[in-house]
């Protein structure tokens, strides 16, 4: 059997965190089986289903890499396919047509919650010998009275619904189209869906889904669970917790990288291993891993995820990564020899690409803000001898490379008979204008003869004038 898992998104609104965390586990499943992933786009929902929001998935699922062998289909094209089904149903007696009205089933449901009752449709049209009243009528399906359905979940093991418990639902609108659970059914069918991974609060449509399946006369898949994500207050994960959208997170400067590997262990493990490349994952993920219990999503560990991936990714492909940030930042990056290498020295330094991009500013042309209390720290009349001596020599030295720096740099100190760091850190402030940066060789390297020097003069003029008004 060829394994076919799918993810079926409804186009409403952004690709949120939970659904790729869904659509990631079809994928690793459908990749280390040698199946296929399908791709489905659930937009029955006219009113809400925008081309603008199947235009968002697509580029999420893009940006995190995760292709699919079938689709997209669109259930708003196979209404014709939905419509074949239904007329089988309702010529085969599974199904019926109900003519109640709106009045009548709202005081059903009334008189059922008074009396305690859970509301349910009382299944007068499928036991009425003509019932047909003259209003447009739905379809329901006939679902069986006795008995239970047993849903063997790959996750949460054997669970047990009692048909009583269920009412005949709504498989067709009185305008003849289809419902939710009916085309989700067909689809699946129609689709070859062996395996059906989605998050627990689609468990109760689950024995729906089976009696329409009877219905059919179409095998079930394999259903697996997954329980959802929920925020740091223990409540389902929603945007009052942040961000909640993967593109979102792509715009804050997550790598992708990092964002898949993180959402494969929320929910999910395997032993004591936390970072997984790709093809790890494939070759790891089994259904029997998932968690039974909720996630809890948690922004510093995603951060610590990201920074050990800016850390470790080749550079040409980190740079990759960071370049549109350097350019949303304003930053020239024409030099690509100028942008290796401050991103290399800066992957140490930042948890996030839009960080490490806001930190690079001073590597790029003329400084364009300046930290006053840093300035006012370590700019001190003490420093101005030694600062110029180092501003003269830095004028003729040959090569422009870090290593000649830190000697030159250090030489200047010995002369001036001060320690490395009480000459380093005044010169980190004058030339990038913060007092945090790389080593002060490697800053200097990557702000460049010129800059250094002008950046000086500006700084020997700062502490000038500070002299002057005592």
């Amino acid at each position: 059997m060829t394994i076919v898992t799918r993810f079926p998104p409804s186009p409403t609104g952004d690709l949120h965190i939970g659904s790729a965390r869904t659509a990631l586990y079809n994928w690793l499943y459908a990749r280390r089986h040698g199946g296929r992933m399908v791709l489905r786009m659930e937009d029955t929902d006219r009113e809400r289903s925008t081309q603008a929001a199947v235009d968002v998935i697509m580029e999420g699922m893009a940006w995190m890499g995760l292709d699919y062998d079938d689709g997209p289909y669109y259930q708003t094209q196979r209404f014709d396919r939905y419509k074949e089904v239904i007329n089988d149903l309702l010529a085969r007696g599974k199904a019926y047509r109900c003519y109640c009205s709106r009045e009548r089933l709202d005081e059903l449901r009334a008189a059922q919650m008074a009396a305690k009752d859970k509301p349910r449709y009382d299944g007068l049209c499928r036991n009425h010998p003509n019932p047909d009243n003259g209003n447009p009528p739905v379809v329901r399906l006939a679902t069986p009275l006795e008995g239970a359905v047993v849903i063997d979940d790959r996750v949460r093991g054997a669970v047990t619904i009692q048909n009583s418990e269920l009412d005949d639902l709504i498989i067709a609108r009185s305008d003849g189209s289809p419902t939710y659970h009916l085309s989700v059914v067909v689809d699946d069918i129609d689709m070859g869906i062996t395996h059906v991974l989605r998050g627990d609060d689609h468990l109760n449509n689950t024995p729906r889904q089976i009696h329409i399946l009877e219905a059919i006369g179409a095998e079930r898949p394999v259903y697996a669970h997954i329980p959802m994500i929920n925020g740091s207050d223990g409540k389902k994960l929603s945007k009052r917790h942040g961000a909640v959208s993967v593109l979102a997170y792509r715009d804050d400067g997550i790598l992708p990288q990092a964002l898949l590997n993180y959402l494969a262990r929320l929910g999910w493990s395997h032993g004591d291993q936390e970072i997984f490349s790709r093809a790890e994952m494939i070759a790891a993920f089994d259904i029997e891993d998932i968690n039974k219990s909720a996630a809890t999503f948690d922004m510093d560990k995603l951060l610590w995820v990201n920074q050990h991936y800016i850390q470790h990714l080749p550079l040409d492909e980190l740079v990759s990564h960071a370049r549109p940030y350097f350019e949303q930042a304003g930053l020239d990056t024409s030099d690509a020899v100028q942008l290796a290498a401050v991103t290399d020295a800066q992957r140490t330094r930042a948890k996030t690409l839009l960080e490490m991009a806001d930190k690079s500013r001073p590597f790029f042309g003329e400084l364009t803000s300046l930290d006053e209390e840093a300035m006012a720290k370590h700019l001190m009349p003490a420093v101005a001898a030694p600062l110029r001596d180092l501003r003269d020599r830095l004028m003729s030295h040959e090569p422009w490379q870090a290593a000649g720096l830190h000697s030159l740099i250090e030489s200047v100190a010995a002369a001036h008979d001060m320690k490395l760091g009480k000459i380093a850190q005044p010169l980190r402030v004058a030339v990038t204008g913060f007092a945090a940066s790389p080593a002060i060789d490697i800053t200097l390297q990557l702000v460049g003869r010129e800059q250094c020097i002008i950046r000086l003069d500006g700084a020997l003029a700062y502490i000038a004038s500070r002299e002057q008004s005592g």
